[in-house]
Parts: structure tokens; C-alpha cells; sequence
């Protein structure tokens, strides 16, 4: 028969099919690319105290990264905060977290596009400011929305590349600022008395230091590609913390003394970061290095790297918004139109032509300022949803299964409450009344933001019938990964492709257990796997609407399978599950239907290693609960 190996996943490593660098890469990329604008943006008010606005910041960001992780290990789906709200309390939470998430995802495009084109300065200096850099930032998300209306996306390789290399030149600049730059008279005279900012000022820093580390949702959108999300999720997610925090301390000292604080001519105590170097604060640093004709080469690098990994976080933004609204629209908390998929790409791309618009938009101003009031707005509310979410879910089902559990909990009866979750929702609760207070227009765009999303939610609903708390039925519900008929006993699970070979094994099953002995009617599970593009979430796709081909293509191989079946008087149970990865759906429904045995065929002409499934074949040989049988497919002649 060819190759068989028996699996007994009982204390075997699990192998990733997305590891700790295939989580960390893309968040650093997104993360690490808002200290490019950031940086600037709180040395205008918290002056010689940056390196303190982002190190309190930071320390708000470590406890929702530990919230965040607690609710991604638990519930490893694309959605963040709003998947969170879902769980935690019902459909209006769940639409509050996920519209101010959307709010989230415009000004990252916005942000991210206007500020590239400063950074890209060092070609064309008019770049560095109004109208130009309106103007190419515009261009950008028209390029960006075109390209994904097109479904022409970038490699997760070219991804993965570009945030390491981001992360290396972040690195070698804190290491030769060190080296080369710091100077502890200046670091303290950055920080005398007269030299401090005001209170107002202080406060204001601080909130806008929050925006360096927007972008969380990145990595824990990607917890359900993880293969074991409650070991790579925490050590991604640590990874990501401790090199955002040292490199935002270094980079925002080192910027301190390159462009140390000085009284301008009115009196008033200033930073180069706040004016010359404002759009560019990073390139203010490599312009201050003390490295003679090696300058200019390395303001080059820089600045294509940060232009190009700025390009990459707003292009995330679009995908993100792109699948926010997918998932709204599904859940029906958004119109349906916002979620219709092209048949040719499978992109919304009515949502992306809307937001695109809408990011364009708000990039008119011409404000850095305005657009980073208006992401921590959106930043801070949503950070205050997932703390509360993971509270409520300690105490309403403390049962629930936490590969991840948050240290310090104050234990009242049966019930928990997460010590570092309240202190979260404190502190993200307070950063967001203070940019209520002192960020007028965000106060006012942010709230009618919200507002409006809210109005809108109670209306559609109102019109569709549907109750504003429960979950409602999918318009046309697609085939689920739970949603086959339960047999008392399942004997054999066969993947199927339609090819040959997959006929052939349907057809080697329906003989082995034909042949069985046992007393119990044998049923063949014949599976189709239909991998789901990264774009989309598999968890909530509608499989006939959204790859009408594919969906086709496996009813007709499932058809086929169920003649065969008849063949032989086997009964043979075909359906069809959406999944990010075929080796991992084949796991999972192996562990849920108990099978004795998973029955694949395998192209000869491959290689063992990267055949039918690629490596999802031997994702299945390492991991599944019961034995796996290969058969190796002869060439036709």
C-alpha cells in the first residue's frame, strides 16, 4: 500500500504552521513603524520628559498586550477587542469595540501615508511639506486601494523582511547614538526645572505617546494561523514587548541628544524634533550622527526603509479595515454591502473604495497632530473594550479553557478578577477622558464617529428585525466546521481533492470497511478543505458567495466521492469546511469525530514533503490524534 505511520499525538510537539517569528515579524512591522511619526509628534509638548511619556505609555501597553494575550489564546479568531466584546457580553459590545477598531484602521492608513512621503524627502525635498506631501500621501491610498481591489497583495516573506530589517536599523541607530551621541550634561539639562513642559502639556505628551503602540491587533489577528495559540501567541506577543520597549527607550533618548532642548527666540524651550525634523524625526537623528560622509548614504537607507515600512503598515490598514467590515457586515451589524466580496478577488471592495475615501480625507488637513489625537482616540477605546471584555470574562465563565492566564488575580468566591485587566481599564479609561479634555477636534471627530457608527447600528437592525444584543443567524449560513451529521461511531476521515488519487482512496476505504467486522454501520467522512486567503477570515466566510469556484469545485469532488461510496454500499458523509491551513482542519476534525484512521492519498511526483496538501501532509503526519495512512499515487504511464 505505500507509506504508513502511526500518529499518537498524545505528548508530541505540535509543529507551527505559524510560529513565533511569523507573528512577531508582521507586529513589529506595524508597531514599530509609528515611532517614525510619533517620535515628533510628543516632543512638541513633553519636550526634555519623551523618553518618560513613551516608557508610561509602554507601560500601558504591556498590560493590554497581557490582556490581549489572555483573549487571543482563548479565542484564537481574527477581531481583537470586538471578538472579545462578543464573548464577553453580546452584539452591541462586540460592534462598539470593532467600530472604533475601524476607526483605528483609517488613521493608520491616513497616518502612515501622510508621513511616508516625509521620509521619502531625501530624493525630493518639497515631499517634506504641504501641499506635497497631501498630495503624494492621497496618491499612495489610491495606489494601495487599487492594488488591492486587484487582490495584488505582498508576500508575508517580502512582510517578514521588511520588519526585520526595520527592527535592525532601529537597533543600529540606538547602538551608534550610545556610542557616538550621549552625553549625560546634555541628558540633564534636558530635564531641568525651567526647562520642563507645562502639566497640560505633560498629559497631552503622554496621550499622544499611546500611538507608538497602536497596532496590537496585528499580531493577535493572526491567533488563528498560530498551531499552538496558547505557546507561540504569549511568546510572540513577549518578544514584541520587550523589543518595542527597548527600542522606543533608546531611540527616544538618543533623539534627546541628538536634538537636545533649547530656548527659542521668543523664550520659549523648543526641540529640532517639534520643528525642522517634525515629519522626520528619525532622520533628525542620523543627520545629528557625528559619522562624516557615511551620513548621507545612511539617510538613504533610512529613509526608504521608513517610507517603504509606513507604506506597508497603511496597505495592513486597508486589509484590516477590509476584513473589519467583512466581519461586521457578516454578523449583520454593518449593511451587507460592505461585505460583498469580489467574485474575481474575493476583496470588499466597496468597503475598501468607502474607507480609502474617508482615510483620503482626513489627510486633506494636512494635521500630523489631528490625525494622532484621533488614532489614540480610537486606540484607547478599544484597548478600554478588551480589558473589560477579559474582566467580564473571568467573572461570568471562569471555566472557560485559558491556555494564557494573566498573573494577580483577587480571588471572590468562584470568581476572579484580573488585578492587571482593572489596572489597564483604569489607566487606558483615563489616557482617553484626558484626550476628551485636551484633544478639542478629536473630542469632536472621535465622539461623532462613534456616535453616527452607533446610530446607524440601531437603525439597520431596527430595519432588519434583528435585536441589538443577540447574535443573528448569517443570511445564508456557510457550511461550518462543526455543522456535520454526528455518528455514534466514525471509522475513517479522508481528505479529498477531486484528483485521481483521492478518488482511488475513497474508493481503497470503501473496501477496508466494507470488510470490518464490526457490528456498527461504517460511515466515511470525505473532507474538503478550502484554504481561505489571508484577506478573509475562515472562521465567518460564506464559502458559496465568496469562492463560488471553489465551493463548486468541492461539492463536485464530494459528489464524486458519494458515488463511489454507493459503489460499494458505504455510506459516505462529504462536506466542506473554510480553513486557513488543510493540515490543521484535517487535525481538528480527526480529534473531533474520534477516527480511527485518516486515510490520504499523495501525489508520487512531489516529494514527500510538499505534495497535495504541501506541508500540510506532514502537519498531519506530526500531529494527528490517531494513525495516518499514506498512499503514494503511481505515475500514469
Amino acid at each position: 500500500m505505500g507509506n504508513q505511520r502511526d500518529s499518537n499525538g498524545g505528548g508530541q510537539q505540535l509543529q507551527r504552521e505559524a510560529g513565533t517569528v511569523s507573528l512577531f515579524a508582521p507586529a513589529y512591522g506595524n508597531l514599530g513603524s509609528n515611532i517614525y511619526f510619533a517620535l515628533g509628534l510628543v516632543a512638541a509638548y513633553a519636550l526634555g520628559l519623551t523618553p518618560l511619556a513613551f516608557v508610561v505609555a509602554g507601560t500601558l501597553f504591556v498590560l493590554t498586550v497581557l490582556t490581549y494575550t489572555e483573549g487571543a489564546t482563548m479565542f484564537p479568531e481574527a477581531g481583537g477587542a470586538s471578538n472579545f466584546a462578543r464573548h464577553a457580553f453580546n452584539e452591541f459590545a462586540s460592534f462598539f469595540g470593532g467600530w472604533a477598531l475601524s476607526l483605528d484602521y483609517v488613521i493608520t492608513i491616513a497616518i502612515s501615508v501622510f508621513f511616508a512621503p516625509h521620509y521619502l524627502g531625501v530624493f525630493w525635498a518639497p515631499l517634506r511639506h504641504n501641499p506635497w506631501d497631501i498630495v503624494a500621501g492621497i496618491a499612495i491610498i489610491a495606489i494601495l486601494c487599487m492594488l488591492n481591489i486587484l487582490g495584488i497583495r505582498l508576500a508575508s516573506a517580502v512582510n517578514v523582511f521588511m520588519a526585520l530589517a526595520d527592527l535592525a536599523i532601529q537597533v543600529l541607530l540606538v547602538v551608534l547614538g550610545v556610542v557616538l551621541l550621549f552625553n549625560l550634561d546634555v541628558f540633564v539639562s534636558n530635564i531641568e526645572w525651567s526647562a520642563l513642559p507645562t502639566w497640560d502639556n505633560v498629559i497631552y505628551g503622554f496621550t499622544l505617546a499611546m500611538v507608538a503602540y497602536a497596532g496590537i491587533e496585528t499580531i493577535f489577528n493572526m491567533a488563528e494561523e498560530a498551531s499552538e495559540p496558547g505557546r507561540v501567541i504569549p511568546r510572540a506577543a513577549g518578544s514584541l514587548v520587550v523589543a518595542l520597549l527597548v527600542v522606543y527607550l533608546g531611540i527616544t533618548v538618543i533623539s534627546m541628544e541628538a536634538m537636545p532642548i533649547y530656548q527659542d527666540a521668543s523664550g520659549s524651550y523648543t526641540t529640532d524634533l517639534a520643528g525642522e525634523y517634525a515629519g522626520d524625526p528619525v532622520l533628525g537623528i542620523v543627520d545629528n550622527l557625528p559619522i562624516g560622509f557615511l551620513v548621507e548614504p545612511l539617510r538613504i537607507v533610512v529613509g526608504l526603509l521608513a517610507a517603504t515600512i509606513l507604506i506597508i503598515a497603511a496597505n495592513a490598514g486597508i486589509i484590516g479595515i477590509s476584513r473589519m467590515q467583512y466581519s461586521l457586515a457578516n454578523n449583520r451589524q454593518v449593511p451587507q454591502v460592505l461585505g460583498r466580496l469580489s467574485s474575481r478577488t474575493l476583496m470588499p471592495v466597496v468597503a475598501i473604495v468607502v474607507f480609502g475615501a474617508l482615510a483620503a480625507l482626513v489627510v486633506i488637513p494636512g494635521n500630523g497632530t489631528l490625525l494622532a489625537d484621533m488614532y489614540a482616540f480610537g486606540v484607547l477605546l478599544a484597548f478600554t473594550v478588551a480589558h473589560l471584555s477579559i474582566i467580564a470574562l473571568r467573572w461570568r465563565r471562569p471555566d472557560l479553557e485559558r491556555p494564557f492566564k494573566m498573573p494577580l488575580a483577587l480571588r471572590m468566591g468562584e470568581c476572579e478578577v484580573p488585578i492587571l485587566a482593572v489596572l489597564g481599564v483604569l489607566g487606558t479609561l483615563f489616557a482617553w477622558v484626558m484626550i476628551l479634555i485636551y484633544h478639542t477636534e478629536a473630542r469632536w471627530v472621535g465622539t461623532a464617529w462613534m456616535l453616527l457608527g452607533i446610530v446607524g447600528y440601531v437603525v439597520y437592525r431596527w430595519r432588519q428585525g434583528l435585536s441589538l444584543t443577540e447574535a443573528a443567524e448569517e443570511v445564508e449560513a456557510a457550511p461550518a466546521r462543526g455543522e456535520v451529521p454526528e455518528a455514534e461511531y466514525a471509522d475513517v476521515l479522508v481528505p479529498v481533492t477531486g484528483s485521481r488519487i483521492s478518488e482511488e482512496m475513497i474508493a481503497t476505504t470503501a473496501k477496508l470497511v466494507t470488510d470490518t467486522q464490526r457490528g456498527e454501520k461504517p460511515i466515511i467522512h470525505a473532507l474538503d478543505v478550502v484554504e481561505v486567503p489571508q484577506n478573509l477570515p475562515p472562521q465567518d466566510i460564506n464559502l458559496k458567495e465568496a469562492m463560488p469556484e471553489k465551493y463548486q469545485e468541492a461539492q463536485e469532488a464530494l459528489e464524486e466521492a458519494r458515488q463511489i461510496g454507493e459503489e460499494y454500499g458505504v455510506e459516505v458523509d462529504g462536506y466542506t469546511t473554510a480553513a486557513r491551513n488543510a493540515g490543521r482542519a484535517i487535525v481538528e476534525e480527526a480529534q473531533r469525530l474520534g477516527v480511527e484512521v485518516v486515510m490520504m492519498g499523495v501525489p508520487r511526483k512531489r516529494g514527500l514533503r510538499n505534495r497535495i496538501f504541501g506541508s500540510d501532509v506532514d502537519y498531519v503526519l506530526k500531529n494527528c490524534p490517531c494513525k495516518v495512512h499514506i498512499t503514494l499515487e503511481e505515475p500514469e504511464s
